[in-house]
């Protein structure tokens, strides 16, 4: 069934399927539902009469469900009770085998995640990021200048993953010629096995992740020897709380800088061109006026929610809104869920870019773990959509977007468009 584009008959029953189905049946985490985009209607009802909601049984096993936005942030906030420890299973909604379970500072509790966190930090300082701004818009010209006129190309693949994949070749000072092995390496390490993923088995899924620990460790054992320089990994080499990371620790750090790095901006800028394309009004206002881009960013951010949920493990037996939480009980927030809610964000559903408070929004988180790189994400937005509005009098989405088979990435497989001659 993946891959298929299926009747706008056949979305629409699966979307009223939501009204009709006992909530006790509801699994808003299917992955199908996101990749058919018809998992909406699911979570307005949740917000509506269940906004806690227990799932019993699911293909990640039992889990809770969290879908209003001040809830969200509570219990993001409440690291005493909801814990992000990978020991405990991480920060997704997929339990992944105890033995392979790597820790990185997003999955780490206060106080070590703070001292690993801060290593990374200053590539996200502003001084930094006035000099990566210079890189990312040469890029983004380079790469706008090289787009087919006239003729149907996929914005996923030529413009998103190459301009993402590009920061994060300069991030890492990773060589080169090597840098779609980033896009590689994200995607495997997201994806969910099976007969119509990226690879059809764990172990398959492992070995591909063991080869990126190995290509890093060898780019690990250079930074050592070198004096310490501005990318990512010379600051986790010389670093005091990262140089002496087991192998584990390593690779989780580097999972996710490239799939922070890689996933979120990378879906974005696909979500960016698709939401303007399905509210033409908007994108003649960006168009009017480039001045909006301030706020068009994180509207667009909100709108996308790259990233559908994070999860949180009870560390003990909690009550929460009225529902008996037990000590181990897997709690998942559902981003995607908060940035519709009507309570904390006016008019959720339309797509407004020069809305009033465009950063309320819940997709970098919310507290200690709230995206380091988010200031770097918006940065490149703003970059391509401005080189995007100098070249382009508009740029047509010509056909079904293919949507990624998860319920953690929200993001975009392929989007045909075409640019006229």
């Amino acid at each position: 069934m993946h891959g298929t584009i299926e009747s706008a008959a056949k979305l629409d029953a699966l979307r009223a399927r939501a009204t009709t189905l006992p909530l006790e049946q509801f699994d808003p985490g299917d992955p199908e539902l996101f990749r058919t985009d018809t998992f909406w209607p699911y979570f307005d009802r949740l917000r509506r009469e269940d906004p806690v909601h227990y799932c019993k049984d699911s293909m990640f096993g039992p889990y809770w469900s969290v879908t209003r936005y001040n809830d969200i942030m509570e219990i993001e906030t409440n690291h005493s009770v909801f814990s992000s420890a990978s020991s405990l299973g991480g920060i997704t909604i997929r339990d992944i085998d105890p033995d392979l379970r790597r820790e990185s500072f997003i999955s780490m509790d206060p106080p070590r995640h703070a001292a690993q966190r801060k290593t990374v930090a200053p590539m996200f300082t502003p001084t930094h990021l006035d000099n990566l701004a210079l890189n990312i818009r040469k890029r983004s010209a380079e790469c706008l200048d090289n787009l087919p006129r006239g003729e149907v190309f996929d914005w996923v693949d030529r413009v998103s993953i190459e301009l993402t994949t590009q920061m994060l070749a300069v991030l890492f000072d990773f060589p080169w010629e090597d840098r779609r092995k980033l896009t590689r390496w994200s995607d495997i390490a997201t994806t969910i096995p099976g007969p119509d993923g990226l690879v059809a088995t764990e172990d398959e899924r492992q070995a591909e992740l063991t080869e990126c620990a190995g290509y890093f460790a060898r780019l690990w054992k250079e930074r050592i020897a070198q004096p310490p320089k501005s990318d990512l990994l010379s600051m986790m080499a010389h670093g005091e709380a990262t140089r002496d990371m087991d192998a584990k620790n390593f690779l989780g750090n580097l999972v996710l800088l490239i799939v922070g790095g890689n996933d979120t901006t990378r879906n974005t800028m696909s979500g960016s061109l698709l939401a303007l394309s399905q509210h033409p009004e908007q994108y003649r206002k960006l168009r009017d006026n480039p001045a909006l881009l301030d706020s068009f960013v994180p509207e667009v951010i909100r709108w996308q929610t790259p990233l559908a949920h994070m999860r949180r493990t009870a560390l003990n037996d909690f009550e929460f809104r009225g529902k008996q939480i037990k000590k181990g009980d897997k709690v998942v927030m559902w981003y995607v869920s908060g940035n519709r809610d009507e309570a904390a964000i006016e008019k959720p559903y339309d797509f407004i870019i020069d809305r009033a408070r465009p950063r309320t929004h819940l997709s970098f988180g919310f507290g200690i773990h709230r995206c380091v790189g988010l200031r770097l994400a918006e940065l490149q937005l703003k970059i391509i959509w401005e080189e995007i509005l100098r070249r382009f009098d508009h740029i047509d989405v010509v056909g079904e977007p293919k949507r990624v088979y998860s319920s953690f990435v929200k993001g975009l497989e392929e989007l045909p468009v075409k640019i006229a001659a």
